[in-house]
């Protein structure tokens, strides 16, 4: 074997003992150092770092913000109402080490504890609250306790935070939904009715006094116009009188062509009457002074 090989072969090995002795830590990991399976550099910042080969083993982790979403789970209320509850939390690494000894650096096992951790947390909370709390009241301030309560727990005992936990949906059981949509859709239908018969009444009670306002205009309009008529017939009667007063024969032969003309109108009527009646006078003399 000559030089030159000799010389290659210790690069290639020099290059291999710098490639395993050399690791890098980038920003959105967290490590830790191995020494025979003991740690002794619990928590390595990002950049390059050194190690031995074969001696020490170096553990990486995921040091984003990860999702945990919890299996719908049934609760109930401190009045016994069972609900189905879907939740979910945000959580990261804050203790390499104790996050390493607890779990063996394992996300999957992480997520199944912290699950169970949510669920019992959720089951407490719920059960001291009302319906109306966990749905609309205190869901918030609720959050808020949970939270902080389960990030103290967990961050001792599995090395994580806990940043947030929501509730993602509430629902109520199959067979109470069924009931609550019936009383729903009762009330709704009662709250119908009601509007209907005050909307009735209210229209009834316009109906009337427009009624009442028609027959009021027109009894009023009624009497004007018997009183506008029987003005005018005084007037007439007025004009008539002082007519005929100058003239009392003349009244007296338009007075008779009037009867003429209601007697004689039907030509088939039979009129009996005297000869010498005064009816027939302006037929047998029409001149007015003869009698």
């Amino acid at each position: 074997m000559d030089r030159k090989t000799i010389s290659l072969m210790g690069l290639a090995l020099l290059g291999i003992l710098f490639s395993s002795s050399v690791f890098v830590v980038k920003e959105t990991e967290r490590a830790l150092m191995l020494q025979f399976g003991r740690i002794v550099r619990p928590d390595i910042p990002p950049g390059l770092h050194w190690k031995l080969p074969i001696i020490n083993q170096v553990k990486k982790f995921d040091a984003r913000v990860l999702t945990v979403d919890g299996a719908a789970e049934s609760f109930f209320t401190i009045e016994r109402k069972r609900l189905i509850v879907d939740s979910f939390a945000k959580w990261r690494i804050a203790d390499v080490e104790t996050y390493y000894k607890a779990t063996g650096g394992i996300e999957l096992a992480t997520k199944s504890r912290l699950a169970d951790r949510i669920n019992d947390g959720l089951r407490n909370e719920f059960g001291t609250r009302t319906l109306h709390e966990v749905v609309s009241g205190e869901r918030d301030r609720l959050m808020s306790d949970m939270t902080k309560t389960l990030s103290d727990a967990v961050k001792k005992s599995l090395g994580v935070e806990v940043l947030d936990v929501r509730v993602r949906r509430i629902d109520l059981p199959p067979e109470v939904s069924d009931q609550v949509f019936q009383r729903m859709s009762a009330e709704r239908d009662k709250e119908a009715q009601e509007l209907r018969a005050v909307g009735l009444e209210a229209a009834e009670k316009i109906r009337a006094e427009a009624d009442r306002q028609v027959t009021v205009i027109g009894a009023n309009a009624y009497g004007e116009a018997e009183q506008t008529r029987g003005e005018g017939d005084a007037t007439a009667a007025r004009i008539y009188a002082a007519a005929y007063t100058r003239d009392p024969e003349f009244y007296g032969f338009t007075r008779s062509l009037k009867a003429y003309r209601a007697s004689l109108a039907d030509r088939n009527g039979l009129l009996v009457m005297e000869p010498d009646s005064d009816f027939f006078r302006y037929l047998k003399t029409p001149d007015s002074t003869e009698k």
